[in-house]
């Protein structure tokens, strides 16, 4: 019985064991597969001159790259964040080398990745901060004049970097960054003598190679002897130990290794600041998307250095062609050598000399005409104009945004030197100024200015003076054109020839690409072929009260567009504010218009009381005759309109996206005009003509909106509380502003801690609670001219706006300047009058 029981037990392992063979035997190949992978990466294998992509014959005396390498500290949770964000930014331009110092099985198979041994990322980074600094002196000491510790929250603008670093002397000991020692907290605790202390890790320290060389053989000494938690006071306690020197004293390193307090929501704002502008280094970033977004604005600071320095390039030459008595258009010095040797047709073009070379001056341009006489603009508290339909308006903020940059520049330039002359000089206030725009030439400026001069070196003193300041903000040449190839359908061709079709070619893309979505019908940005376009249905919205003929007059218009025209789909909803006996020479027409059209649909709604607009556009908006998909258009009795109106209304109005308020054209009297036909001073005879009226800018009346979008609770339509005329389409639109303006920006929002692309756009959530408002001119609709009566009851501001209506409906500058020069009463009155006052 026993051995019966030990036969069993033998084969059921024989059984276990048979399998388990049979098993490997069948996974032998993938058991083999997986015992040659390796799990780590062969980029962690990489010798250190691979990692950063460096010759090892490379050296300072032979290589024009090897001036700086940044080692940049970062962690393995933030090498495809950060890291990764610093690396396509700035890092691509870094004038020598760039690796990032991670913590040990740190990997990427993008960045330069260096993996410190016995490194971890935990915090404060004290081991990881100085093994770097050792692996840059054992690998690299030779080959790089400067050495520089950053964070992956830093932004570096390089180029500004190396002019810095260029004029000091690389072959002596330097230790270059904001000095610290340590905040009021910790005074007396980071064991720091009087006269030492410490450059700040945050913003970036930067080593000369003698300084590292002194410094890196004892840097396991100084690991092993820490006084504080902060590495960055540990470097520079090391530094001022073992290479004698502290951090750079200089108060100016302040703004030029510049660190923002505002932290997680720094550089979140407005991005036009000194202190940006100025610095070399800006800290902290905290999130991938900020850096991109300062790298692009940085990037067009440097754009615009450089077109300056190539304007200041060709007036040099410009300078130098009259000191050497070159002849006009002369390009060929005296040894043959061309000045410009390149043409237009060359990717080496280097611009339209005659152009770029000019002088900056305020009378460039000399008129022969009249009609060639450049316009000054007045700028005071508003700006004034004599081209405008308006003469005064409100100065735009893109201008005044651009004056703040004009004056800015200017008194960096004067305080360039300041400091050595004891002196500064702060803006106060533009008083004053005058502007115009020559497209050939630039913006020219005068602006009186208001500043503070305040001397602090000897006789000190504080003193307003004022100044006039000339600038001529010059414009760089404009050029077309395609470098092509020397194919053989070219040989045949000359080369007028080629130059044009390059050019037919060029402008053909640029249509394609971008001019071509601009309607010819009023501007109206065509998203879409017509074609292509929703089909929505427009329902038009108009409110009245009496004017029976001008009432007809809409509905002729009304059937021509959209009742005899396939596909209009477009309703009409009218709301009357007459008596009910008044209405119904009104409901016969619609009835009318029914029996021809039995398919139309023509609703109206009746109100009592006092007209109001607002109250009646408001009630037809929440009225079921209107869906929610449905775009409403709000339009006047006095408008005329065309079949493309509803494309272009359904082109520029986008649900829970886009609202359309249409700058319609708005006519002159026609009966005033009469006065220049008479004295033969009017040659436009266009509908659409200069003399015949004017794109009404300032008017909100006419517009475009879902019903969905109206009725949003922070919109809630239009406001009820007006009576009369006019107001209730510019509250609309404060309303509609005021909700963009509600809404929590996609910076700050990244700021917050959304660190991923699609928390940190957030579009989805954001899109049905925002809502664009998007003006065209639209030549399609045309507001009749009609007379004005203003009701002196009405309240101040509406009263305000309806004389200043009624006054832009008069006539042109023209008209009146004609009217005035032909009344010669007046006239001579007021010569009499000025003759008085000069005596």
């Amino acid at each position: 019985m026993i051995a019966i029981c030990k036969a069993n037990i033998f084969l059921a392992y024989g059984i276990v064991i048979g399998i388990c063979c049979g098993f490997v035997i069948r996974n032998y190949r993938a058991l083999e597969i997986v015992k040659k992978c390796s799990f780590k990466p062969d980029m962690m294998n990489r010798n250190p001159f691979e990692i950063i992509d460096l010759k090892p014959n490379e050296t300072i005396e032979n290589s024009q790259t090897n001036f700086i390498f940044v080692g940049v500290m970062t962690a393995k949770n933030f090498l495809e964040g950060r890291a990764n964000a610093v690396y396509h930014t700035w890092g691509k331009e870094v004038p020598g080398k760039i690796a990032f110092f991670s913590s040990e099985k740190s990997y990427s198979e993008i960045l330069p990745v260096v993996a410190l041994k016995g490194v971890d990322d935990r915090y404060p980074p004290q081991k990881k901060s100085f093994m770097m600094l050792h692996y840059m002196y054992e690998h690299f000491i030779d080959k790089f004049e400067w050495f520089m510790r950053t964070d992956d929250d830093v932004y570096i603008s390089t180029w500004k970097l190396e002019r810095f670093l260029r004029s000091i002397d690389s072959s002596k000991p330097q230790f270059i960054g904001q000095a610290g020692k340590g905040n009021t907290e910790e005074f007396g605790l980071l064991s720091l003598e009087y006269d030492e202390n410490f450059c700040m890790g945050g913003p970036g320290v930067i080593l000369s190679r003698e300084t590292l060389r002194r410094v890196a053989p004892h840097i396991p000494t100084c690991l092993k002897n820490l006084y504080s938690t902060h590495e960055d006071v540990e470097i520079g306690r090391c530094v001022q130990k073992y290479a004698g020197i502290p951090c750079t004293w200089n108060y100016e390193m302040q703004s030029i290794l510049h660190h923002n307090s505002s932290g997680k929501f720094a550089f979140t704002g407005n991005l036009k600041s000194k202190e940006i502008h100025n610095a070399i280094t800006l800290h902290p970033v905290k999130k991938a998307p900020l850096m991109y977004r300062l790298h692009s604005y940085m990037q067009g600071l440097r754009i615009q250095d450089m077109r300056q320095e190539a304007l200041s390039l060709h007036r040099d030459i410009a300078k130098m062609e009259i000191a050497m008595n070159l002849k006009p258009n002369e390009n060929v010095l005296t040894s043959g050598v061309s000045i410009f040797p390149f043409g237009a047709e060359s990717e080496h073009y280097l611009g339209d000399h005659d152009i770029l070379g000019v002088t900056p001056a305020l009378n460039k341009c000399t008129p022969e005409v009249m009609s060639d006489i450049q316009y000054w603009n007045f700028i005071g508290r508003s700006m004034y104009s004599a081209e405008q339909a308006n003469p005064k308006k409100k100065i735009e903020s893109s201008f005044k945004e651009g004056l703040d940059d004009v004056v800015t520049e200017v008194m960096d330039s004067i305080n360039n030197f300041s400091r050595q002359r004891g002196r500064v000089i702060e803006f106060r206030e533009l008083l004053y100024g005058y502007s115009r725009v020559n497209v050939m030439y630039g913006h020219d400026l005068i602006l009186d200015l208001l500043l503070i001069y305040k001397k602090y070196r000897g006789k000190k003193m504080t003193v307003p003076v004022r100044r006039h300041l000339y600038i001529q903000r010059a414009f760089t040449d404009l050029v077309v054109r395609e470098i092509q190839g020397d194919t053989e359908s070219e040989k045949g061709r000359t080369k007028a020839e080629n130059d044009l079709l390059s050019l037919s070619s060029k402008v053909k893309d640029l249509w394609n690409t971008g001019l071509g979505r601009i309607s010819i019908m009023g501007g109206a940005t065509e998203t879409k072929k017509r074609d292509n376009l929703n089909n929505d249905k427009i329902v038009f919205v108009m409110a009245i009260a009496g004017r029976f003929t001008t009432f007809q007059r809409f509905l002729r218009n009304y059937e021509e567009t959209c009742l005899r025209t396939s596909n209009a789909n477009a309703e009409l909803l009218t709301v009357f504010f007459d008596e009910p006996s008044d209405l119904q020479p009104f409901l016969n027409e619609l009835s009318e218009v029914k029996a021809n059209f039995p398919t139309a649909v023509l609703n109206h709604i009746s109100l009592s009381g006092n007209f109001s607009r607002g109250k009646a556009l408001d009630y037809a908006a929440r009225s079921s005759y209107i869906n929610d998909n449905d775009i409403i258009l709000f339009i006047d009795v006095d408008m005329t309109f065309q079949t493309a109106t509803l494309d272009h209304v359904r082109m520029n109005t986008m649900l829970h996206r886009q609202v359309y308020f249409p700058i319609v054209f708005s006519q002159y009297d026609p009966n005033r005009m009469q006065h220049l036909n008479a004295i033969g001073n009017n040659n436009d005879n266009d509908v659409l003509g200069y003399e015949s009226g004017f794109f009404r800018q300032f008017g909100f009346g006419i517009c475009a909106i879902y019903k969905s979008d109206i009725l949003n609770p922070a919109i809630n339509g239009f406001n009820t509380d007006i009576t009369g005329w006019g107001l209730e389409d510019v509250k609309l639109l404060e309303r509609i502003i005021k909700l963009n303006q509600n809404q929590p920006s996609q910076l700050l929002n990244t700021a917050e801690g959304n660190d991923e692309p699609s928390i940190a756009l957030n579009y989805e959530s954001v899109k049905p609670k925002m809502l664009s408002v998007f003006r065209s001119p639209d030549d399609t609709l045309i507001h009749v001219f009609h007379p004005i009566n203003c009701d002196r009851n009405l309240e101040e501001s509406q009263y305000q706006m309806c004389q200043g209506t009624k006054a832009n409906t008069l006539g042109s500058y023209k008209l009146i300047e004609s009217v005035l020069l032909s009344n010669r009463t007046l006239m001579e009155y007021l010569f009499v009058n000025r003759l008085n006052g000069e005596q």
